[in-house]
């Protein structure tokens, strides 16, 4: 597998996208999707330039924190319970899936033991599918109030895995509800609450989310094949 051609094809389209919408490349990041893939096939990744992965459990970025050597950006993705928080503290730069008040309340409650200020995007339930984590859009607006009184908590965006479509066309509409919901937060001024980012899009439809606004684009088969 040549992981690094792989890379340079994701990034060539990245540019495209961009390029249609009048982006700059710079204002999108790819996370580089790494659960159920091995420490080496990380660092393979990591020698073709890609600094960021995700991960979505905890046992086993736990592990491959230990192996990667490399000075990698790790990315918390997937659903996190509230008793596995205490494994990530200060091992994390983002979480991308909080996605109620307990595990919010505790994440301030961890950082806060090291005096830090968490980075953390809400996720978002788009299509009220009972398989997917994650806040219905109807209760975003009070968590993110009540996350914003948080002291060691910072809101920098939202996140979303919208419903499968294999036409990536008919996702759009699930990512620019997201961006027109984070325009809404951001006009609440709210304390430590930035609309900053936009984790949506996967290896299928990242150009379509690019497109939408995404900032933050998870891409795990488009890089290291099917899972």
């Amino acid at each position: 597998m040549d992981i690094a051609a792989h890379i340079r094809q994701v990034k060539a389209k990245i540019a495209d996208a961009c390029a249609r919408c009048n982006r700059s490349q710079e204002d999108v990041r790819l996370v580089a999707v790494s659960k159920r893939k091995s420490s080496a096939l990380i660092d393979q990744a990591y020698a073709a330039g890609q600094t960021c992965f995700g991960e979505s459990y905890v046992q086993e970025f736990q592990q491959k924190a230990k192996e990667v050597s490399a000075p990698v950006e790790w990315h918390f993705i997937g659903h996190l319970q509230s008793n596995k928080v205490k494994y990530l503290c200060n091992q994390v730069a983002l979480i991308h899936s909080v996605d109620r008040w307990s595990l919010a309340e505790e994440i301030d409650r961890q950082w806060g033991k090291l005096g830090q200020v968490a980075p953390i995007l809400i996720q978002v339930n788009l299509g009220a599918e009972a398989s997917k984590s994650g806040t219905t859009m109807a209760g975003l607006k009070d968590l993110v109030e009540r996350i914003a009184g948080l002291h060691h908590v910072e809101v920098r965006g939202l996140m979303t895995l919208p419903p499968w479509c294999e036409d990536p066309e008919e996702v759009r509409p699930y990512f620019r509800a997201l961006r027109e919901l984070a325009g809404e937060i951001a006009r609440l001024n709210l304390p430590n609450v930035t609309m900053s980012e936009l984790s949506m899009g996967m290896s299928h439809d990242f150009q379509v989310a690019i497109e939408e606004g995404a900032t933050l684009i998870r891409v795990g088969t488009a890089i290291f094949g099917p899972r």
